[in-house]
């Protein structure tokens, strides 16, 4: 296990290697990103959400990471800070006391 920097510099690594950076620009990483998260989806498709196999959630989520944190690292972006700031501007848009117990979106609150 290792921190988000010691986890990108190892795909970065494994990319290079290969010679893959040519195909790894921001718009096909996303693609792939969304791929791999649909691909997550289908892990439970069809099926109660407990009956999904953690096996393949397990593998599916790895790759979802690993694109994302390929982009965030194409723009230079600090995953952990781009993150705790969303939660605070989510903070703002859903605060505790209108949104605890519901799945409203905050212009519905």
């Amino acid at each position: 296990m290792g921190d988000i920097k010691d986890l990108t510099d190892r795909l970065i690594r494994f990319r290079d290697e290969r010679e893959w950076a040519a195909f790894h620009n921001p718009k096909d990483l996303a693609v792939a990103l969304s791929i791999e998260a649909s691909e997550l989806l289908e892990a439970f498709l069809w099926k109660p959400a407990e009956a999904a196999s953690v096996e393949k959630v397990r593998e599916e989520l790895a790759d979802v990471f690993a694109y994302a944190l390929l982009v965030a690292h194409h723009y230079g972006l600090d995953v952990p800070t781009i993150v705790g700031e969303k939660v605070e501007r989510n903070a703002l848009k859903y605060p505790v006391e209108k949104s605890r117990g519901t799945s409203a979106k905050y212009d519905e609150l």
